[in-house]
């Protein structure tokens, strides 16, 4: 093997393992080091050229930055998920990566780009990745959880956005959806202030879909 990939692959089997043992700082430093020594690699993208290693090389560094975008939704770092996730982009679309197997990956990070996207009230953005999905993308649980979503708060079912929670897809989905919950309540809460003179304890309670007294008197103190 190439010494260079060699390289790469080792540190990335550090990332993985600090990655595992939850020691977010190690992550971060060894995936700075990572993006310097994969542009060593001319096979990725813009260029993908035809080199002896290219497909191994665009597939450790496909992979390198899902973990990349994964991280950042665990660091709950919204601009790196951002800068992760388009560098990543072009290893799922360009046209150079056609010769790749699909990722696992791919439709579980575009659904929660698209979670981010809703997240930051960017609507139009939301809609432009979805009209550049395939059918069968659009038929996945990771993006037709985010569809659902964007449909129900458009249309002001705050309740099932808030219900929504209990059904996400996947573990990393719940840094979103709990940054939605929280803008979903501010906006219920100040509709409230506006449509009721009193409200009881346990009507704003429900009304907010929290599941105790002290997480309802928490949030109104906050």
């Amino acid at each position: 093997m190439d010494p260079r990939l060699t390289e790469v692959s080792q540190m990335f089997e550090r990332f993985k393992a600090a990655f595992i043992r939850k020691d977010f700082d190690s992550c971060a430093n060894l995936l700075s080091q990572l993006k310097v020594l994969l542009t060593k690699f001319r096979s990725l993208p813009p260029l993908f050229e035809n080199t002896p290693n290219s497909v191994n090389e665009v597939l450790l560094a496909r992979e390198i930055y899902e973990h990349a975008v994964v991280l950042s939704v665990k660091i709950e770092d919204q601009d790196a998920f951002e800068r992760d996730f388009f560098q990543l982009k072009p290893y799922y679309t360009d046209a150079g990566s056609s010769r790749l197997p699909p990722s696992q990956q791919e439709y579980l990070i575009l659904g929660l780009n698209l979670l981010r996207l809703l997240v930051q009230n960017r609507i139009a953005e939301f809609h432009t990745e979805l009209e550049l999905l395939s059918a069968t993308a659009l038929e996945n649980p990771c993006i037709k959880h985010a569809v659902e979503l964007e449909q129900s708060f458009m249309e002001g079912a705050y309740n099932r956005v808030l219900s929504a929670r209990q059904n996400a897809p996947h573990e990393t989905y719940v840094y979103f959806m709990d940054l939605l919950a929280k803008t979903v309540r501010d906006e219920i809460a100040g509709c409230s202030e506006k449509a009721y003179d009193y409200l009881s304890i346990n009507d704003a309670r429900q009304m907010l879909l929290f599941s105790s007294d002290q997480e309802l008197l928490e949030y109104i103190k906050e």
